[in-house]
C-alpha cells in the first residue's frame, strides 16, 4: 500500500485539526482544541493509483510569538495549507508558510483550504482575492470542518496529485 506524509500548516486557530477530525473521524466538535507540537493522524483513501494511506501530520499553528517548525516538513509528499475566512490575516499566513515549507519539503503538490464557509457572511476573506490566488495556480477549496463541505474532496484532490511516482 501506498503511504504518504501530509502536513497541516496554518495559523493558531484556523481549523487545521478541525478539518482533521471531519476528515478522519467524520465528527465535529465546537470546543478549540490547542495542538502543542504535532499531532498525527492517518487515513486510507482510495486513489487512481490504488489505496493510499495518508499520515497527516496537524503542525502546532504560528501566532506572534511562536513560529511554526518547518522542519517536520521534511520528508512530506504534500502540504495542507489552512487559513480562516473570518480572519483575513490568516490568508498571508498560510500561503507564506507554504513557500516557507516548500524550501524544506521540495516543490510537493499542495492545496489551500480556505475553512469557515458555513459562516460565509462573516468571512475578511474576499471573493477577490481567492479569484488572484486561483489565477496565480493555487488549488483552492472554500470548506467547512462544521459541515463538512469539501474536506473529503480536497484531500481527495491532494491524494491524487501524490502520484506513486511522488515519494
Amino acid at each position: 500500500m501506498i503511504q504518504r506524509k501530509v502536513c497541516l500548516l496554518g495559523a493558531y486557530a484556523a481549523g487545521k485539526t478541525s478539518l482533521i477530525r471531519r476528515f478522519v473521524d467524520s465528527m465535529f466538535d465546537d470546543r478549540y482544541l490547542t495542538t502543542v507540537g504535532v499531532r498525527v493522524d492517518k487515513k486510507v483513501l482510495s486513489t487512481p493509483h490504488g489505496e493510499m494511506t495518508l499520515m497527516i501530520w496537524d503542525l502546532a499553528g504560528e501566532d506572534d510569538s511562536t513560529p511554526v517548525d518547518l522542519r517536520r516538513c521534511r520528508g512530506s509528499s504534500g502540504l495542507v495549507l489552512v487559513a480562516d475566512g473570518c480572519r483575513a490575516h490568516t490568508l498571508d499566513t498560510a500561503v507564506r508558510l507554504g513557500s516557507d515549507a516548500s524550501k524544506v519539503a521540495g516543490e510537493v503538490p499542495r492545496i489551500l483550504m480556505i475553512n469557515k464557509a458555513d459562516l460565509k457572511d462573516e468571512w475578511e476573506v474576499t471573493a477577490g482575492r481567492i479569484d488572484g490566488l486561483r489565477r496565480t495556480g493555487w488549488t483552492l477549496y472554500l470548506t467547512s470542518a462544521k459541515s463538512g463541505e469539501n474536506v473529503e474532496e480536497a484531500f481527495a484532490s491532494l491524494a491524487a496529485s501524490m502520484g506513486p511516482a511522488n515519494v
